[in-house]
Formats: C-alpha cells, structure tokens, sequence
C-alpha cells in the first residue's frame, strides 16, 4: 500500500546524512514531515531544503535517549496534523573497538541512542497508529546486525536488537495494518563516521570505506521508501549484503573464521 500523498511523518537523526535524505524522499512523495534531531539547527536546514522544494514540514529538537522528548514528536503531529502515518526511527552513533576494550560509558551510549531510541520511537507511535488503522514503521539497523563483524561489537549488538524488534513488531502487528520494515545497508556515503567513538585507526578505516562508498544517502532512501511500501521486512539495499547474509546462512559458524580472515586484510590494506 502506498504512503498517501498529505501522510505526516516523523523523522529522527534528519539534520543530515540518511536522515535528511529520507526527509526529502518522503517530501517528495507529498508527505508531511516532523524533522528531528538533536541538533535543531541542522533540522531546520532540512527543513529549509524541503521548502525549497515545495514540501511541507517542521523542525523539532529532540534527543531520542529521553523518552519524553520523543513522545512529545509524536503528540506534535497528533495535536497539530491529526495523527501520524510514518516513523523513521534512524537516529544513530557508532562505537567500535574490542570487547572488553570499549569504555563501558560508550556501550551505554550506544544502547541508549541506537536501541532505546528505537524503542521510544515505536513505543510511541505504534498505539497512533494501531487506533487509527494504519501506519508505516521504518526502523534503521545496519548490516552490521546481521553480519556480527569484528571490532563494531556496540554497534553490531543494537543494530541486531533493532532487527529483532522489528521482527517482534511484524508479528504483533499483523492484523493491525500497521506495516514495519528494517534497513540493513551496508556502506553508503553519510557522516556518521565523523562522530564515531574508536581508536584513530579504526575510524581512519570507516572513514575511507565510507566516504569511498558507490551509493549515496538518497538512494538508500528511494530505495528504503520503495521497500516500505511494498511491506518488506528486510530491506537489503545493496548485492554484497544480500550475498553475505545468504552465505552466513550457509556456511554456518565457518562464516566467521571467513569474516576474520577478510577483516584483517581489509584493516592492513587500508593502513
């Protein structure tokens, strides 16, 4: 089903990167949107972009490790728009190193944005939408979730959790014609590497298999949307992670001697 064209949408992390790019992809398509981001001025230049190009909506600030500025998005587009239609649950940070070596500050961190934000942002919207029959719920993992690979274990552990309450959701939801997809993209050109918390090495290596990526935030984003619409769960953007995830799913446990081998190269050719 698609996304009507006066849907209203909340958006969080949408200050830049990903975010934004599906701010716009979801403009475009005549939705309303609700921008978030803990940085309210770059939700406004979101904002200012989607003016520009004829559509229509509004800068909110919020953290989305605080329960009560997440509901107050939701209560925003209830009180002023007459509901909401769609969540992009996508704010996010990245923390990598080894287990045991991550400062525990950090794994708190990361659970709090990457997982809890999700969780408030459904928390929140999903009952909306139950009452009202209809809803489009896009939570943003990673393939990091399904591929486990070394040196991201924060990362790959909310990421996964995401998936697994988006599968939670999908069940629950069944009847309620409230649709729920997950994103699992690989490397695409975005920012998130410039707040990464690591070693100087490691964020030398996601800097450069980032901003050296084939695919871009928006089309990620059309492609995010496309998938939301036709209610798939899985949204695997690109071949290499749907060629990774099926052989993971092959090789079993052997995957990941695979998966270390290839990481360790990847880490000495990018020195």
């Amino acid at each position: 089903m698609r996304i009507p064209r006066d849907a209203r949408a909340i958006v969080t992390g949408a200050g830049s990167g990903f975010g934004r790019a599906v701010s716009l992809e979801l403009a475009k398509r005549g939705a309303r949107v609700i921008v978030s981001d803990v940085n309210i001025a770059s939700a406004e230049e979101t904002v200012e972009q989607i003016e520009r190009a004829s559509g229509k909506a509004h800068a909110m600030r919020a953290d989305v490790r605080e329960a009560d500025e997440v509901k107050a998005l939701v209560d925003w587009s209830v009180a002023e728009w007459g509901g909401l239609d769609v969540i992009v649950n996508n704010a996010g940070v990245a923390v990598a190193g080894r287990v045991g070596e991550v400062p525990l500050e950090d794994w708190k961190l990361e659970i709090d944005i990457n997982l809890m934000g999700v969780v408030h942002g459904c928390h929140f919207a999903v009952p909306v939408m139950r009452r009202a029959g209809r809803g489009w719920v896009l939570n943003v993992a990673s393939a990091a979730g399904l591929m486990s690979a070394p040196t991201m274990g924060p990362y790959n552990a909310t990421k996964a959790a995401v998936i697994a309450l988006s599968e939670t959701m999908r069940t629950e939801l069944e009847n309620d014609h409230v649709d729920v997809s997950v994103l699992c993209p690989t490397f695409f050109r975005t920012n998130i590497h410039t707040s990464q918390r690591s070693s100087e090495e490691l964020k030398k290596v996601s800097e450069k298999l980032v901003t050296k990526a084939k695919w871009s935030a928006e089309e990620i984003a059309r492609v995010a949307v496309n998938g939301l619409e036709r209610r798939t769960l899985y949204i695997l953007p690109q071949t290499d992670i749907k060629v990774l995830w099926r052989l993971k799913r092959v090789m079993g446990q052997s995957f990941y001697a695979l998966v270390g081998r290839a990481a360790a190269r990847v880490t000495k050719a990018q020195r």
